[in-house]
């Protein structure tokens, strides 16, 4: 019972400290051996350096690459102004009155694109700006409108997202980013639909009580339109992204000899397992280069490529820390108590089970990705037999999995809505009601129904 009370303990209070503002780098570990401490073991070295540590080190090694080309790919295209002309073009085309709806655009273009959402928050939000001046929106709408846009469907639901989110669940399925594709494009039309029914509700009553967009001190950079790129090249290698992940999970490595992955120093593995990663690290490359061709005199590459590698170390560690942690969670005794009873909620259905598992855990730990992989660090493996047993595709699973994970993570200690609130220079009171319904509350019905979905007419 101890071990057990000493898991909810460690847990309870790695969610209060981080909401408080303490990194998970040091959260992670302490508060892992505190749990293994309470649970009555004296192994705390070994828990930490043969666990925690492996195991950190076993996701970084994974998706080290991934972190570090996105980062770099998203400075390229804020350097080159590639990010800003997107913006830019569908705010026209929408026009000013439509302001929500043009930054809910253009941050799905720029996030499916594969940018960072943070890079996406900061390259959006002059012409947010702008544009709610424009219509006298509500300033305190712009967080709602880049939580819809960056958030939701284009991190977790869209097929072939190169989002960390959507890729993650690949190797433990054995499936890839454009896993179960006809209800994953259900799903993003529902979490576009029912985030901007929200807003528009939201915007009506504002308009009926004659709020305007408000008293800001907005201080904007001064940029050189004239130095922008053309709008097709701005927006190429946001395709080029999609249709070159899209060529090599579907027709490159399925199709070339990958049997030298079966030798012991490759680590004897099936090109499943890293298709996935391999096809999103092939797609930004490319895309990367073609807008430092395109753009190379509006590009200071070494500070792109200084600060973009900088800006990977914490995001990738950060999460690691989080798989760490939940590895030597994962080795107590009262996890294991836990575990099987969150199993014994639905032992027949892998999907309702998985969703629970994943959307608890990254609430938990403030991340979709680092709930994601704990659930599926713990539990991927038996959710895989179980589908397996009932004949269910592991496309589902795949995409449910991931839906799920981008839901009770953003709770108000999730570091991407502190970031988004601070570059906006507003508060969680003036906001993050917005964030709330788009990018948890909305994400939770989602995933109800994509389940439902799947039990009535299977995965397609």
């Amino acid at each position: 019972m101890l071990s057990v009370i000493s898991v909810f303990v460690s847990i309870a209070l790695l969610m209060f400290l981080a909401y408080r503002g303490f990194s998970v780098l040091i959260l992670a570990p302490i508060l892992a051996l505190f749990a293994v401490f309470m649970s009555g073991s004296d192994y705390l070295l070994a828990h930490y350096t043969q666990i925690f540590m492996v195991k950190l080190g076993d996701f970084a090694t994974v998706y080290f690459p991934l972190f570090l080309l996105s980062a770099v790919f998203g400075k390229i295209m804020e350097s080159s102004g590639c990010a800003r002309v997107i913006a830019d073009y569908i705010s026209d085309k929408i026009g000013p009155n439509e302001a929500i709806l043009a930054i809910v655009l253009s941050c799905t273009v720029l996030t499916y694109g594969g940018i960072s959402l943070f890079v996406v928050a900061f390259a959006v939000y002059p012409i947010a700006v702008e544009l709610f001046k424009k219509s006298d929106t509500p300033k305190r709408f712009i967080p709602g409108a880049v939580a819809i846009g960056a958030f939701t469907y284009t991190m977790t639901a869209l097929p072939g997202t190169p989002a960390i989110q959507n890729a993650i669940p690949s190797q433990y399925f054995g499936t890839n980013t454009f896993a179960a594709p006809g209800i994953s494009i259900i799903a993003s039309v529902l979490l576009f639909g029912l985030g901007m029914l929200w807003m528009q509700y939201q915007l009506r009553k504002a308009k009926a009580n004659h709020e305007g967009y408000g008293v800001h001190n907005d201080e904007l950079l001064p940029i050189e339109d004239a130095n922008l790129p053309n709008f097709w090249v701005a927006v190429a290698p946001v395709f080029i992204v999609i249709l070159v992940n899209y060529t090599c999970v579907k027709y490159v490595f399925p199709n070339i000899d990958t049997s030298y992955l079966q030798e012991e120093k490759y680590g004897a593995i099936d090109i499943k397992t890293v298709a996935s990663n391999w096809a999103i690290i092939v797609a930004l490359f490319f895309a990367s280069v073609f807008v430092l061709v395109t753009n190379f005199k509006r590009i200071n590459l070494s500070k792109c490529i200084n600060i973009g590698a900088s800006e990977s170390l914490g995001p990738i560690f950060n999460t690691a820390s989080v798989v760490g942690y939940g590895a030597v969670i994962n080795s107590l005794s009262g996890f294991i108590m836990i575990r099987e009873w969150i199993l014994s909620i639905s032992p027949s259905n892998p999907t309702i089970s998985s969703a629970f598992v994943t959307s608890l855990l990254a609430g938990i730990t403030g991340s979709a990705s680092g709930g994601m992989s704990i659930a599926l660090e713990t539990l991927g493996t038996k959710y895989l037999e179980m589908a397996n047993a009932v004949g269910m595709s592991p496309e589902i699973l795949h995409r449910v999995v991931s839906i799920a994970s981008g839901s009770l993570d953003t709770l108000p200690h999730n570091g991407a809505v502190i970031t988004l609130l601070a570059i906006c220079k507003l508060t969680h009171k003036e906001s993050y009601k917005d964030i709330f319904v788009a990018a948890l509350i909305c994400p939770l019905i989602v995933t109800a129904v994509v389940i439902v979905i799947n039990t009535l007419f299977g995965t397609f």
